[in-house]
């Protein structure tokens, strides 16, 4: 990661704690892995990450046209935004992981 991008991140934290925030929120999740590794890195703050409609739509569009198996596309997607630091993951798979959960993690 280069310097300017760091300190943006840095200065974009700074400007929301400043405001009072309980949380940081990094979206789109998946394009700002990085983001939401180096937040975590530098913030107190719980860090949120939403994964958007577009990459939903992407993950599932993939598995429809069979360029893979949505649900362990879903998994995986979801496991890296974890993986990069997230506390907090919006998804609008979320009753899908849902389900997933109850019937594969008893």
């Amino acid at each position: 990661m280069n310097y300017k991008m760091h300190s943006d991140i840095t200065r974009e934290l700074l400007l929301d704690t400043d405001e009072g925030a309980d949380i940081v929120m990094v979206k789109p999740a998946l394009s700002y892995l990085d983001i939401i590794y180096q937040l975590k890195q530098i913030s107190t703050l719980p860090v949120a990450a939403y994964q958007v409609s577009g990459e939903y739509a992407m993950i599932k569009s993939m598995g429809e046209l069979g360029f893979g198996d949505s649900e362990q596309l879903m998994l995986e997607c979801l496991y890296s935004i974890k993986r990069a630091g997230a506390d907090i993951i919006l998804s609008y798979f979320a009753k899908d992981f849902a389900t997933w959960y109850q019937e594969n993690l008893k």
